[in-house]
C-alpha cells in the first residue's frame, strides 16, 4: 500500500513538473524576454527567475521549457507563413501558365484555320491570279503598321480629346501586345516560369523593330508597382534623364503625360537615344490597373524640330505594363517593350546592338521586373542590411556607380565634357570636365574649392572581341586584378596626383596593392548583379614608405557574370573610396563593359576578323594574335564588344601630363585586357590544346605531358594515360583531358612553391586559368591538416617516387573549399632522370 501511495504521489509531482500553468502576467513578462534573447543561458534564466517576483514559483527547468516551446511555435508560424507565401505565389503562376497555354492554344487553331484557308485559295484560284484577300489572311499574324492619326488630331498638343484618341489606340495595340496576340513572340531559351523565378520571358520575331515581353508575380500592390515601374531613373541603368512636361487627367479617371526622355548609349562608338512620348495611366474593367506608352511625332503632338544634339530619335511602339491584382497584396505584371532604334544611324558592325530584342529584354524588361521584386522582397524584410546599411542606400550606390560610367562612356558636353586633342593615335579618347558635379558626392564641393583642381579627365577605348563569353571575361578581370591593372604608373604622375586621393584608380603614390580581398556588400535577388568593396593591400618598396603605405579601397559592381543567361551584358565597374565609406561619398566610376552581339547568321566573320584599334596587332605569348582562317570552324562565332573607361582627377598645371599619363594607361590596360581574352577563348583551349609556358625556362608543353606519364609509369608501376608514350600530341590531348585534377609545383616545399602546370580538370578545381596559375601558391591551396600530411610524407616521396594521401579538403583561388576522396603525388624526372617537378593528382574532387 506504501509502495502504491508512493508511485501515486511520484505521479502527480511528474504532472506537476510536466503541465505548469502560467498566469498571463507571467506569460507577458517571459514574452518581453523572449523578444530580448529568444535562448537564454542557464545563468540568464536563473537570474530571470531571482530578479522577477512574478516567476519566483517557477522553476528555472520550466522555463526553459517554456522558451523551448516558444521557440517552436515561432517556427511552425513563420513556416506556416512562408507556406502561404508560396502557396499563393504557386496559384498565381498557375493562373498565368493556364492563360498562355490558353493564348497558345488560340494562336495554334488560328495558325490551322489560316493554313486551311490558303490551301483552299491555291486550289480554287489560278496561279495568275493575284488575291490579296489572301495575302490578308496570311499576313494577318504578322505585326502591321501603325494606323495614321485622323487628321483633325494632328499638331494639337493642348487638344485634350486628340490626345485621349491616341492614347486609347495606343491602350489597344499594346494590350494585344501583352496578351501575346500583336507580335509574334518566342520563348526565351533558359527562362524558366515559377514562384520564384522572373517569369515567363519572350522575344519578337519578325517585328519591326525590337520586342521583348515578360511577366511575373510580385508581392506589391498595383498602385506600387506602377509608381516604381514608371520611375525609369531609379531601374532603368541606360536612362540619363525623364521630364514629364505636362500632365492632363482624363475622364475615365487616368492621366495622359507627355513625357521627354534620353537614354545612353552604350559604347563609345554610337550616339545616345532620346524619346518624345504620350504615357497613358488607366484602370480596366476588371481592376487591372494600365501604363502604355508610345512615340509621339510631328504630326501627333510631337516635338517639330530636329532631336537634341549628341542625340538620335528612337520611335517606342506601344509599350508598356498592364499589372493586375491578385489575392493577398500581390500583382501579376505584364510588361510590354518594343522600339525601334533607328540601327542604321551606328557602323553596320554595332547593328546587333541595336536588332537584338534578347539585349533589350536584358536590359530593359527583365531589369524592370527584377527591380520591382527586389523592392518586394526589400518592403517584406526578406533581405537583410549589408554592411550596416538599408538596402535602397546600397542601390543607391549601384546606380551612382552605373550613372557615373555612362557618363564618362557618353561625354555629354551639357555636363562640361569635351574632347582633348590626340597623340596622333585615335586608339583612346581623352575627354576632360571642369565640372564633374552629376555623380560625385558632396565630397565635390569641398575638392573643388581647392585652387589647384582642375576637374575630371576620362580615358576610354572601345573595341571587338571574338569567340569570348562576356561573363567568363568580366569574372576573370574581377577575380584576377593583377592580370590587367597596371602598379607600375609612372612615380611622378602618382606623386603629382597625392592632393587627392581618389585621383588613380589603381595606383597610390608610396607603394602598390600586391593583393585583393572582395568583401560582399549586397547582391539582386537572382544575384545578376553583385555590390561589394574591394581591399587592395599594399606594401612599400623601402623603409622610408612604410608610413605612406596602407590599403586601398574600392566600391565595385558587378553583373552579367552568369554565363548562362542569354544576351546578357557583362560589367565590372568601381570607384576608390576612403574607410569611411559615408552614404554621400564622393565616387569616380572606372571599368569595363562587354555587350554580345549577335553571331551572323551566314557564319562568316570576315567583317569582324579585326577589332576597331589595337587587337589586329596583338602578341600574345611569343606568337602572333590568330587570323580568322586559324579559328576553329566548328567553334561558334560570338563577337563582343568592350567598352574600358577610366577616370582621373587632375590638377590644374598637370592638365597635359595626367592625359599622357591616363593615355598610357588605359593602353596598357587594354593591352593586358586583349592578352587575357585571347587566353580564355574557349575556341582557343580547345582547338590548341598545348597550352602556353608557364614559366621562362619550363619545358614545352607536349615534354612536360610526356614526363608526367613516364614518370608516373615508373614510379607506380600503373598506366596514367592509354596513349603511346612516343604520340606526344595525343599523351597532352588525353592529359589535358584526364577526369582527375592534375597539376604540376616546383619539388621545394616552400612557402613559394607555385603551380607551373595544370591540366582542365585542375584549372576548374583551382577556378582559375592558365594565365594566372603561377600565382597560385601551394600552400594556400592546401589546409592545414592537407599540408602536415604532404610535409610528413614527402621524404617518402623522395626516395620511393611517390605517396598516396588521404581523403582532405583543399581551397580553390576563390577560396571555395574542395573536397576529395584521394591524392598522389609523384616526382617528374626528366629526360635525364633529375628532379624536374612534384605532380599532384587529385581524385573525384568537387565543391563542398
Amino acid at each position: 500500500m506504501a509502495l502504491m501511495i508512493h508511485n501515486d504521489d511520484l505521479d502527480k509531482q511528474m504532472d506537476t513538473s510536466k503541465y505548469v500553468r502560467y498566469t498571463p502576467e507571467q506569460v507577458e513578462a517571459l514574452e518581453r524576454v523572449y523578444t530580448e534573447c529568444p535562448k537564454p543561458s542557464s545563468l540568464r534564466r536563473q537570474q530571470l527567475v531571482r530578479e522577477c517576483p512574478i516567476l519566483s514559483n517557477i522553476e528555472p527547468k520550466q522555463i526553459k521549457v517554456w522558451f523551448q516551446n516558444r521557440r517552436c511555435r515561432e517556427k511552425q508560424r513563420k513556416e506556416a507563413s512562408r507556406l502561404q507565401t508560396v502557396n499563393r505565389k504557386l496559384s498565381a503562376m498557375n493562373k498565368l501558365l493556364m492563360e498562355e497555354n490558353d493564348r497558345l492554344q488560340k494562336q495554334v487553331s488560328h495558325l490551322v484555320y489560316e493554313n486551311g484557308y490558303m490551301r483552299q485559295q491555291l486550289h480554287t484560284v489560278p496561279a495568275t491570279t493575284t488575291d490579296t484577300s489572301c495575302e490578308s489572311a496570311v499576313m494577318s499574324g504578322q505585326p502591321q503598321q501603325q494606323n495614321p492619326t485622323p487628321q483633325h488630331l494632328q499638331k494639337d498638343a493642348n487638344n485634350p480629346a486628340g490626345l485621349l484618341a491616341i492614347a486609347e489606340e495606343a491602350l489597344a495595340e499594346f494590350l494585344s501586345k501583352a496578351t501575346g496576340t500583336a507580335v509574334d513572340w518566342v520563348q526565351m531559351i533558359g527562362m524558366k516560369p515559377g514562384p520564384d523565378s522572373i517569369g515567363i520571358v519572350a522575344v519578337s520575331r519578325n517585328s519591326s523593330g525590337v520586342a521583348a515581353r515578360a511577366c511575373g508575380l510580385v508581392s506589391l500592390e498595383p498602385t506600387k508597382v506602377a509608381e516604381i515601374l514608371k520611375d525609369r531613373l531609379s531601374w532603368y541603368r541606360d536612362c540619363r534623364s525623364v521630364d514629364v512636361l505636362s500632365i492632363l487627367p482624363t475622364g475615365n479617371g487616368g492621366t495622359i503625360e507627355l513625357v521627354y526622355m534620353q537614354t545612353y548609349a552604350p559604347t563609345t562608338l554610337a550616339a545616345a537615344r532620346d524619346y518624345w512620348t504620350l504615357r497613358y495611366t488607366t484602370t480596366l474593367e476588371d481592376g487591372s490597373l494600365v501604363v502604355c506608352e508610345r512615340s509621339l511625332t510631328s504630326t501627333t503632338g510631337g516635338p517639330t524640330g530636329p532631336p537634341t544634339t549628341c542625340f538620335v530619335r528612337a520611335d517606342m511602339l506601344p509599350s508598356g505594363y498592364l499589372i493586375r491584382p491578385c489575392e493577398g497584396g500581390s500583382s501579376i505584371v505584364h510588361i510590354v517593350d518594343h522600339i525601334d532604334l533607328d540601327a542604321w544611324s551606328v557602323p553596320e558592325v554595332l547593328r546587333p546592338l541595336y536588332e537584338s530584342s534578347k539585349i533589350l529584354a536584358q536590359k530593359v524588361t527583365m531589369a524592370a521586373l527584377r527591380h520591382i521584386r527586389q523592392i518586394a522582397q526589400e518592403t517584406s524584410g526578406e533581405i537583410q542590411y549589408g554592411g550596416g546599411r538599408q538596402p535602397a542606400v546600397l542601390r543607391t550606390f549601384s546606380q551612382r556607380l552605373c550613372r557615373g560610367f555612362n557618363d564618362a562612356i557618353n561625354g555629354f558636353t551639357d555636363d562640361g565634357w569635351s574632347i582633348m586633342g590626340s597623340d596622333g593615335v585615335e586608339d583612346v579618347t581623352i575627354a576632360i570636365n571642369s565640372t564633374p558635379n552629376k555623380s560625385w558626392g558632396s565630397d565635390y564641393n569641398t575638392l573643388s574649392m581647392l585652387p589647384s583642381f582642375g576637374g575630371v579627365l576620362c580615358a576610354k577605348a572601345s573595341m571587338l572581341l571574338q569567340n569570348v563569353p562576356p561573363a567568363l571575361l568580366i569574372r576573370f578581370l574581377r577575380e584576377h586584378r593583377a592580370e590587367w591593372a597596371d602598379y607600375g604608373v609612372d612615380a611622378y604622375s602618382a606623386a603629382c596626383l597625392k592632393s587627392s586621393p581618389y585621383a588613380v584608380p589603381c595606383a597610390r603614390p608610396g607603394g602598390f596593392p600586391s593583393s585583393q580581398v572582395i568583401l560582399p556588400l549586397a547582391h539582386t535577388v537572382e544575384h545578376e548583379e553583385f555590390l561589394e568593396v574591394v581591399r587592395l593591400e599594399g606594401h612599400a618598396f623601402s623603409p622610408d614608405e612604410v608610413a605612406l603605405s596602407r590599403d586601398m579601397y574600392l566600391l565595385q559592381l558587378c553583373s552579367g557574370v552568369d554565363e548562362n543567361a542569354v544576351g546578357a551584358c557583362a560589367q565590372l565597374v568601381f570607384a576608390p573610396i576612403d574607410e569611411s565609406f559615408a552614404d554621400d561619398a564622393m565616387l569616380l566610376p572606372s571599368g569595363f563593359r562587354v555587350i554580345p552581339l549577335d553571331p551572323k547568321s551566314d557564319g562568316t566573320n570576315a567583317a569582324t576578323s579585326r577589332t576597331l584599334d589595337l587587337a589586329s596587332t596583338l602578341e600574345v605569348g611569343s606568337g602572333m594574335a590568330r587570323r580568322a582562317s586559324e579559328t576553329d570552324p566548328n567553334s561558334y562565332n560570338l563577337r563582343s564588344v568592350l567598352t574600358i573607361a577610366f577616370q582621373f582627377s587632375f590638377e590644374n598645371h598637370l592638365r597635359d601630363n595626367v592625359a599622357a599619363m591616363a593615355r598610357q594607361y588605359v593602353r596598357t590596360v587594354v593591352g593586358s585586357v586583349q592578352r587575357v581574352a585571347m587566353a580564355i577563348a574557349p575556341s582557343r583551349l580547345s582547338s590548341q590544346i598545348a597550352p602556353p609556358k608557364a614559366l621562362p625556362g619550363s619545358p614545352e608543353a607536349l615534354t612536360l605531358a610526356r614526363w608526367i606519364a613516364r614518370s608516373y609509369r615508373v614510379q607506380t608501376g600503373s598506366e596514367l594515360l592509354n596513349a603511346d608514350p612516343n604520340a606526344g600530341d595525343v599523351i597532352l590531348k588525353q592529359l589535358w583531358q584526364h577526369s582527375d585534377a592534375i597539376m604540376c609545383c616546383s619539388v621545394r616545399l616552400n612557402a613559394s612553391a607555385v603551380f607551373t602546370f595544370s591540366n582542365q580538370a585542375g584549372l576548374d578545381m583551382l577556378e582559375t586559368t592558365l594565365v594566372s596559375l603561377q600565382d597560385i601558391m601551394l600552400d594556400k591551396v592546401l589546409d592545414e591538416a592537407g599540408r602536415k600530411i604532404l610535409l610528413s610524407e614527402f621524404s617518402k616521396i623522395m626516395q620511393q617516387g611517390y605517396a598516396y594521401l588521404p581523403a582532405g579538403i583543399c581551397v580553390s583561388s576563390m577560396g571555395r573549399p574542395i573536397s576529395y576522396d584521394q591524392a598522389i603525388a609523384w616526382k617528374v624526372l626528366n629526360d635525364d632522370d633529375v628532379n624536374h617537378c612534384l605532380a599532384f593528382m587529385f581524385m573525384n574532387w568537387s565543391f563542398v
